[in-house]
């Protein structure tokens, strides 16, 4: 299950209403596109992030629930919504792109110690939120 954004939905062109990881799609956007349930089905368009964090986790059942868009997952930080922030360094800098923790409203906010994987060209770290 993942929530994304409208701007990283449209670049990603709906993902033609398949992601490639077979998850299952929240959009979060103000204005649906017109033809919305015609061609992308599969997909679920809420206004709002916690409207679409709540969609997302009554589809998603006992399974999780990723944010796969910056400006929505700062949302989310802000609203308490998030359980978990998984970064992957992986040996290549892009140098563009939203940062994902650029703005949040609430300034500093505590992880825990992070949970670390090796994985192949690549660190994957998941830290849970302090409460």
């Amino acid at each position: 299950m993942i929530v994304s954004g409208r701007r990283l939905f449209d670049v990603a062109d709906g993902w033609n209403d398949r992601h490639p990881a077979g998850a299952t799609i929240v959009v979060v956007t103000h204005t649906p596109p017109a033809d919305a349930a015609e061609r992308w089905p599969k997909t679920t368009f809420v206004d709002g992030v916690e409207a679409a964090i709540a969609k997302a986790k009554e589809i998603a059942g006992d399974k999780n629930v990723t944010i796969a868009s910056a400006n929505i997952v700062q949302q989310a930080l802000d609203l308490g919504l998030v359980d978990e922030v998984c970064v992957s360094l992986v040996p290549v800098l892009f140098g563009e792109g939203i940062p994902y923790f650029g703005k949040l409203a609430s300034g500093h906010l505590m992880l825990e110690d992070p949970v670390v994987v090796q994985g192949q060209r690549a660190l994957h770290l998941r830290y849970p939120v302090r409460r």
